[in-house]
């Protein structure tokens, strides 16, 4: 019944059509000019992975990272620490950036916040806030903004000084593989030759990227209207009030939880369902159903009736 998110059927064909060299157009060219017109900035640049679009990002840091307690992922740190950058860690309201707490920290000169667009997948970050403090307090903003990218309603992927965001499956913008990375300063991208050199793509993905660009915008209102939806039916979800490409649950049995919604949901070993780790998610017990990770041809009423009835029937 539960379809998860594949690259569209599209897309597989002109990716196809690629690889076996029917194709000649220049994607890569088109493809970073769909990026820039996406995210508002003046420079972007195709990756290998949303991964090394971190990687590239953090390594044109002078001074220290800032990263979010809750709400981001384990790669934020893991690739901090490789290139030897300090690490400040800020206090969130279960991931959610709240700017009286970027106060009460002792930043050096030439310092990035790095965070999610949506916190842990479960609530949107207020962009303009976090842009409007840090930017009169010098410190760069790196968005990684994998699940909101297309967002002209919060802005999100487009304020932040740094956009990044993968375009692996099951992302917003899916082609199994690859990422983005988009900034208005240049010299972000003229200090990071090696990085980059080393997180070079193909015309493959290029292509890719470039038709699913055109599904974004939709795939995002679709996934949002979707959550929203089961939000409204099911009790104690986390940050209720905001849009939030997942759906969190806090219940102190999350993993034999999580197997049997498993065993209900789907049958392979999509991860549609899945506990939230210490970091990556929220610092509490949980259940995620990722929404995100679901084919939006089959997000209807009749389906996201089932989650709910399964979820709460575990509850």
């Amino acid at each position: 019944m539960f379809k998860f998110k594949k690259t569209s059927a599209r897309t597989l064909d002109v990716m196809s059509e690629v690889a076996k060299g029917n194709i000649e157009k220049d994607y890569e060219e088109s493809c970073i000019d769909k990026v820039r017109d996406l995210t508002k900035k003046d420079f972007a640049k195709i990756t290998s992975s949303g991964n090394n679009s971190i990687f590239i990002a953090l390594s044109a840091i002078e001074g220290d990272i800032i990263i979010p307690d809750q709400g981001g992922w384990h790669g934020f740190k893991q690739i901090a620490k490789f290139l030897n950058k300090d690490i400040i860690t800020l206090k969130t309201d279960s991931g959610i950036i709240n700017t009286d707490y970027l106060d009460e920290l002792e930043v050096n000169d030439n310092s990035a916040l790095i965070f999610t667009s949506f916190a842990g997948y479960a609530g949107e970050q207020d962009v303009r806030d976090i842009n409007r403090y840090c930017h009169e307090n010098d410190i760069l903003t790196i968005e990684d903004a994998s699940a909101g990218i297309g967002d002209k309603e919060k802005k999100l992927g487009i304020l932040s000084d740094i956009i990044l965001a993968s375009t692996g499956s099951p992302k917003m913008i899916n082609v199994g593989s690859g990422g983005i990375l988009a900034a208005d300063n240049e010299e972000i991208f003229k200090n990071t030759k090696l990085p980059q050199k080393l997180s070079e793509t193909s015309q493959i993905v290029c292509s890719g990227i470039d038709s699913e660009i055109d599904n974004v915008e939709k795939n995002l209102e679709i996934t949002l209207n979707a959550t929203d939806y089961v939000k409204k039916h099911i009790p104690n979800t986390l940050h209720e009030n905001k849009r939030g490409v997942n759906v969190i649950i806090p219940h102190d049995d999350a993993k034999p939880i999580c197997w049997n919604l498993k065993k209900e949901l789907i049958t392979d070993k999509s991860g549609m369902v899945t506990t939230c780790p210490n970091y990556n998610r929220i610092k509490q017990k949980a259940i995620c159903i990722e929404i995100k990770n679901l084919d939006y041809s089959c997000l209807d009423k009749k389906n996201l009736d089932i989650i709910i009835d399964a979820v709460n029937s575990q509850l």
